[in-house]
């Protein structure tokens, strides 16, 4: 039977002493509301111990054969301080790589010695997220679509502010490149993407919001960036306006760079463009990806074989080509004083093809988009993105 609610370790010393004095055991027990057997429990205690052995003692087994060794917790600890990112799956995946013959415990004991350590925060927990649906394009391959995106800007110790430029390949989760700038720039954005076709050839889909440099309110959204996609054969992709889980991959992978790379952010760009480098090394050759079967994005991608030429465009099939203004405006005739249209401004100084229809009008074609229809008598432009998306 229990010892009574208030304060059980005076309780076992008065017990104990009165004993001591002389009184009986069986008498005690049944004032204290205890078993024989507890009685006897407290006495041995008492005479082996002394007053320490009247607290509660510990249940803890003497052996825990279950237990993780020191040195492997200790190589665990390591690195997740390396990687405070990464979860209990990469880093036995890691491990189990680095060290090959070692018995592991289970990422699920991982995670829970972790968490005994204070070396887990918790996470506020997400509404589940349902597809929507209607259909993007679904990457089978390396650099079937890349996506890409500004992640949101933030200051720099020294003030500045940096935007970082981030662009992977969707089915490898392959960083493709992730660079920082003090502004949005659709110029240093094109060079960014130039090198990169240069290194590892040219998607057939890019992926990205509806925002500068990518998209503008103009024909078909287009912007000069994404003109330039256009003329290498590369199909631009939007999501919908104010959908950023649509590209949920992407912003998983902002969410991890957020938290290596500027959590405090560093003095300068030049220092904060370092610490991007060294994320993108270890996020695309050493972190292991759950849904790539615990490999690295390195070890999926591969570049692709359409290689970046730079030309201009041609028309074969169309009856004569056109070149756009700086103002965005075509000539509906090739006579000096013909009148002209407006197009786009984001096509200025390409070349478009045009073809005339049976109905008199004649077909306006960018690359393989067809922007619309030239009326010749009524010297108008009617826009094609008023009854199709962008393909």
């Amino acid at each position: 039977m229990p010892w009574r609610k208030s304060g059980p370790m005076s309780e076992r010393m008065a017990f104990v002493v009165r004993l001591l004095a002389g009184e009986r055991m069986s008498d005690l027990c049944v004032e204290y509301g205890i078993s024989r057997k507890t009685g006897y429990k407290f006495k041995e205690r008492y005479d082996r111990l002394g007053p320490e052995g009247l607290y509660d003692l510990s249940r803890r087994p003497k052996r825990s054969p279950g237990r993780t060794p020191e040195p492997i917790r200790d190589l665990i600890v390591e690195l997740r301080r390396e990687h405070p990112t990464w979860g209990a799956k990469k880093l036995v995946a890691v491990l189990r790589q680095r060290h090959a013959g070692i018995a592991l415990p289970a990422p699920t004991t991982v995670g829970d010695m972790l968490a005994r350590m204070g070396l887990v925060r918790p996470r506020r927990r997400r509404r589940p997220f349902v597809a929507l649906s209607h259909a993007l394009t679904e990457a089978r391959e390396p650099n079937d679509v890349w996506c890409a995106d500004y992640k949101g800007q933030f200051r720099l110790a020294n003030g500045q502010y940096c935007y970082p430029l981030t662009i992977t390949d969707q089915m490898s989760r392959f960083i493709v490149g992730c660079e920082g700038f003090t502004a949005i720039d659709a110029m240093t954005a094109r060079a960014v993407f130039e090198d990169r076709f240069s290194r590892y050839g040219l998607p057939l889909v890019i992926r990205t919001d509806n925002g500068a440099p990518f998209a503008s309110h103009g024909l078909f959204g287009l912007s000069r960036l994404s003109v330039f996609w256009l003329k290498l054969g590369i199909v631009p992709e939007r999501i919908e306006p104010g959908e950023p889980q649509q590209n949920g991959r992407h912003e998983r992978m902002h969410r991890t760079l957020k938290e290596d790379t500027t959590r405090p952010a560093a003095n300068g760009l030049l220092q904060q463009q370092e610490r991007f480098d060294t994320f993108v090394d270890t996020f695309n050759q050493l972190r292991p990806h759950e849904a790539l079967g615990q490999k690295p994005p390195a070890t999926v991608f591969s570049p692709s074989p359409r290689r970046f030429v730079s030309s201009d465009l041609a028309y074969p099939l169309h009856d004569e080509v056109r070149r756009v203004a700086a103002s965005g405006h075509i000539k509906v005739l090739r006579a000096r004083r013909s009148r002209a249209v407006f197009i786009s401004t984001a096509l200025a100084g390409e070349r478009v093809g045009i073809r005339e229809l049976e109905d008199g009008r004649w077909l306006v074609t960018f690359a393989s988009l067809d922007l619309g229809w030239l009326d010749p008598t009524l010297a108008s432009f009617q826009r094609a993105d008023f009854e199709a998306a962008l393909p």
